[in-house]
């Protein structure tokens, strides 16, 4: 049996992004358990290079709305990169859910060979629709996802791997 872009996807993206806000719900628990300030654990990087827990979220939000928009022929929505708390975070979240559950599989049918082109910075990037999803755009998110994981952990938020996985798959 084949598996389709939509499968190979949305559900996914759903799936860890409803995840990242369960953690993104510890981090908060354990910010007012151990009293820190939010805005330590939201300003934490892994590295002092790597952007802050924030913008992971924001990223990750990004990559997969962009895959499921770009995917399925219709405007990537815009969201503005304002999250300034872990309940905004999750607003974000929720939002980006709320845009791939109304991406139908019928929309990203025959996607494997369309071209997508990416502009960043200093470049244009075109790809198949089966080298952007399975090379680019899952890895970019799951990129992101693992880091704000990371970022957590690191600061003591008792998260596991089943936090990240969503529990065992059924």
């Amino acid at each position: 049996m084949a598996i389709s872009m939509y499968q190979a996807s949305v559900p996914s993206f759903v799936r860890s992004l409803e995840s990242t806000k369960k953690i993104l719900k510890k981090g908060a628990a354990h910010s007012k358990a151990k009293d820190i300030k939010p805005e330590v654990l939201l300003n934490c990087r892994l590295i002092a290079d790597m952007l802050p827990l924030t913008s992971q979220i924001q990223i990750a939000s990004d990559a997969a709305k962009g895959a499921g928009a770009r995917l399925a022929g219709i405007e990537v929505p815009k969201f503005a990169d304002n999250e300034k708390s872990f309940a905004d975070l999750c607003k974000r979240i929720d939002r980006t859910i709320k845009f791939l559950k109304k991406i139908k599989a019928g929309q990203m049918d025959g996607a494997e060979d369309k071209i997508i082109t990416l502009q960043i910075p200093k470049k244009t990037i075109k790809f198949s629709g089966l080298i952007y999803l399975t090379q680019f755009a899952i890895p970019n998110f799951s990129f992101h996802t693992v880091t704000a994981y990371n970022i957590l952990r690191h600061n003591g938020v008792k998260i596991g791997k089943l936090d990240f996985l969503g529990g065992i798959p059924k």
